[in-house]
C-alpha cells in the first residue's frame, strides 16, 4: 500500500494534466497516472478556440505550444446548405487567435508542464483495475504498473480523466443523466498539400446529409473530419474496408459544388484515416463520495461543436476551485457535488444541447434555412453565431438577436 496523496488523477491527457497542474500549483500532492505513454496520438479534431488559449496562457504553457510552429487562425468559413457564414471569432480575455495543435504535441507538453511541479508525481503505462473503498467512500486505486507489479495507492479523492469510456466512471457507479446517440459516423485524417483560399481558417460544411470540417494543424498539415449517416450501412462497410478511397469519394460526391472538394483533390493523406461508427452524446453524474469526473469521462459530445478540449480544461479548473473552497479535510460531498454540477451545467450544458441537436441527421427546415441566411447577411449575427463556440456569448444571446431582427 502506498499512501499520502491528496488526489489521484486517472488519465493524463488534456483534462488530467490540466487538473494536475492546477492542483500542483495550489499545493496539493497529486498522483497522475495514464495507461499510455507520451508522446502518443489519439483520435481527435483537437481544436482550441481562443477562449481556451486564454486558459493555456494563464497556465503558462501557451508559448511552449506555439513554439511547435503550429499555425494559429481567427477566421471561420461555415456553409450550411446555401447560407455561407464568414467572420472572425470574437476576442475573449484578450485572445484573438485559435489553435488546432496535434495531440502528440499538446498532450506531451501539458503532461511535462504538470510534472515539472514538485507536488505532482506521474506514472505512465499504469492500468487501473479497481477502486479502494472504506464503506461508501472511494479511498484510492489499485492497478498494474509497467513491469507487471500490482500496487495500491490511496488518496482523499480519485478523479476520472480517462475519456469517454472511463474506467473510473464505471467503477465508481456514476449515473448516466443524459445519452443521445448520434446519427453519424465520424472519420478524421491528416492531409498535406491542402490549400486554403486565403489566410488559415476553420472550414465547416453541412450539405444534405454530410458534414465536413477542416482545421490547419501542426507539421504543415490540415486535419479533415467527415461525417455521414450511420444508416448508410453500405458506405460504413466500404469505409471500414478502404477508408481513404471512400473518404475521398464522399467528399467529392457530397461537397462537389464547393471549392473545398476541388482543393481536397490535391491533398495527400499523411497517415491512416480513423473513425468512430457511432457514439453517444452523454452527461454523467459529476461527483460522489471520494470520486469526481472531468473532461470526456464526464460528458462526451459531438465533435462538430468543437467543445471537448475546452470542456476538459474548464471542468479541471472548476474542480480545483470547488476543492479549494471546501477543502479536503471535512468532506461535504453533497455540497461539493452540487456546486460542481451547478457551475458545469451553467457553462457547458447550452452547447451540449447544441451538440445533441447537431448529432441528428435531420434536414434543415425552411425556417432554419431562413435563419442561417439571416446570420450570414448580418455581421452582428455572424459574430454572435461564432461567439457561441468560444463562449463569448451563449446560444440564448444569438436567439434573442435573431428574434429582434425578425421582428423589425
Amino acid at each position: 500500500m502506498r499512501t499520502d496523496y491528496d488526489v489521484i488523477i486517472v488519465g493524463a491527457r488534456i483534462a488530467g494534466a490540466t487538473l494536475a497542474y492546477e492542483l500542483g500549483q495550489a499545493g496539493y500532492k497529486v498522483l497522475l497516472v495514464d495507461k499510455g505513454r507520451f508522446p502518443s496520438d489519439v483520435l481527435s479534431t483537437h481544436n482550441l478556440f481562443n477562449n481556451s488559449l486564454a486558459m493555456l496562457r494563464e497556465m503558462g504553457v501557451l508559448d511552449k505550444l506555439l513554439a511547435t510552429g503550429t499555425p494559429t487562425y481567427k477566421q471561420a468559413y461555415v456553409q450550411l446548405e446555401d447560407a455561407v457564414i464568414k467572420g472572425i471569432f470574437p476576442e475573449v480575455n484578450g485572445e484573438s487567435e485559435c489553435l488546432c495543435i496535434r495531440r502528440t504535441y499538446l498532450d506531451r507538453i501539458l503532461f511535462e508542464h504538470a510534472c515539472s511541479l514538485e507536488g505532482v508525481h506521474a506514472l505512465q503505462q499504469f492500468r487501473v483495475t479497481g477502486l479502494l473503498r472504506e464503506g461508501e467512500v472511494v479511498t484510492g486505486v489499485e492497478g498494474i504498473e509497467y513491469g507487471g507489479e500490482a500496487v495500491r495507492y490511496t488518496a482523499k479523492l480519485v478523479v476520472g480523466a480517462d475519456g469517454r469510456r472511463s474506467t473510473i466512471r464505471s467503477l465508481a457507479g456514476s449515473k448516466c443523466l443524459a445519452s443521445i446517440p448520434t446519427d453519424f459516423a465520424s472519420y478524421v485524417g491528416y492531409f498535406k498539400g491542402f490549400c486554403q483560399e486565403n489566410e488559415p481558417c476553420t472550414e465547416f460544411y453541412k450539405l444534405g446529409e454530410h458534414i465536413a470540417i477542416v482545421f490547419p494543424t501542426s507539421d504543415q498539415l490540415h486535419v479533415v473530419g467527415l461525417m455521414f449517416p450511420l444508416a448508410n450501412a453500405d458506405l460504413a462497410s466500404r469505409m471500414k474496408a478502404n477508408a481513404e478511397t471512400v473518404f475521398r469519394e464522399v467528399i467529392q460526391s457530397g461537397f462537389g459544388e464547393t471549392s473545398f472538394a476541388l482543393r481536397f483533390q490535391e491533398a495527400e493523406a499523411a497517415g491512416p484515416i480513423r473513425g468512430l461508427l457511432g457514439y453517444d452524446n452523454d452527461w454523467h453524474e459529476v461527483m460522489g463520495k471520494g470520486w469526481a469526473l472531468i473532461g470526456d469521462a464526464l460528458s462526451f459530445k459531438d465533435p462538430a461543436v468543437g467543445q471537448g478540449m475546452h470542456d476538459a480544461m474548464y471542468s479541471a479548473r472548476l474542480l480545483k476551485e470547488v476543492l479549494a473552497s471546501h477543502g479536503l479535510e471535512n468532506f461535504q460531498w453533497e455540497k461539493m457535488a452540487a456546486q460542481y454540477e451547478s457551475e458545469l451545467t451553467d457553462k457547458c450544458q447550452p452547447l451540449f444541447q447544441v451538440a445533441c441537436e447537431m448529432t441528428r441527421n435531420v434536414p434543415y427546415t425552411p425556417e432554419q434555412n431562413m435563419v442561417n441566411r439571416l446570420i450570414a447577411a448580418h455581421p452582428r449575427a455572424t459574430s454572435a453565431f461564432l461567439g457561441m463556440y468560444n463562449h463569448a456569448n451563449g446560444p440564448g444571446e444569438l436567439g434573442r438577436l435573431i428574434g429582434e431582427m425578425l421582428s423589425q
